[in-house]
């Protein structure tokens, strides 16, 4: 994308524990587990998913734990788990349980943490509470998953819109998909948002594939260039 990432070796050290994101999607079944597996991998972050709609054949965090390969002590146990793969609100409202959000303050740990959501960023968790409310009152950066097809221009630039709406700091943007010629420029020009990284199309993900990956695009450098940028 052009962007110059500036010799940031010495303060690494200083910056680390300061990798704690959030990992939303533009949309459902965008890839935001495959994305955390990557992140959580490449910085050997915590992981928390506070809400698991599903379980018919897995839990975010359980497919997270095969891909990332990483100590089971760092997944976090979920807040809540519900039976049917739907909207938060909803699936709560079927398995007879009410979301408390005294139960959604994030973990206390002095390292690196990966913090997934449940789907979009305007689905409901409660009937009169959104998740980027919930977002918002984290107050963690956002990295925000996008498809790299046709359609990302608007889904993408109306997440933007609504998270800057609510003065939620938005880190950057991966890209997830085939390569695209023109679509993460557009998404640039447009927002002003960064982009992290461009995610292939990888035909076998496994950890060994992840870790070349991150080399490859270099993504930890471009973190530490982004948070210095923004001061965060």
């Amino acid at each position: 994308m052009g962007n110059y990432y500036p010799n940031n070796e010495k303060i690494m050290s200083n910056i680390n524990n300061k990798f704690q994101f959030v990992i939303c999607g533009t949309d459902t079944d965008i890839g935001k587990t495959l994305i955390s597996s990557f992140f959580v991998r490449g910085l050997n972050a915590f992981y928390w998913k506070p809400i698991q709609s599903g379980i018919e054949n897995s839990t975010d965090s359980q497919t997270l734990e095969k891909l990332a390969r990483i100590n089971k002590a760092k997944i976090i146990n979920e807040a809540y788990v519900f039976t049917k793969p739907l909207s938060p609100h909803w699936a709560a409202e079927i398995d007879q349980k009410t979301i408390d959000f005294n139960f959604l303050h994030l973990p206390k740990v002095n390292a690196p943490l990966i913090v997934e959501t449940a789907g979009g960023l305007m689905v409901p968790l409660t009937r009169n509470f959104l998740q980027i409310d919930q977002i918002k009152k984290w107050g963690l950066p956002v990295i925000l998953v996008c498809k790299s097809s046709l359609g990302t221009l608007n889904h993408t630039l109306l997440s933007i819109e609504a998270l800057q709406k609510r003065n939620i700091n938005i880190l950057g943007l991966v890209v997830n998909g085939e390569k695209h010629l023109d679509n993460p420029k557009t998404l640039v020009e447009f927002s002003r948002i960064p982009v992290i990284a461009e995610f292939p199309y990888l035909p076998k993900v496994d950890s060994n594939n992840l870790d070349i990956l991150w080399k490859e695009l270099n993504i930890k450098n471009k973190l530490v260039s982004i948070l210095n940028t923004k001061a965060i």
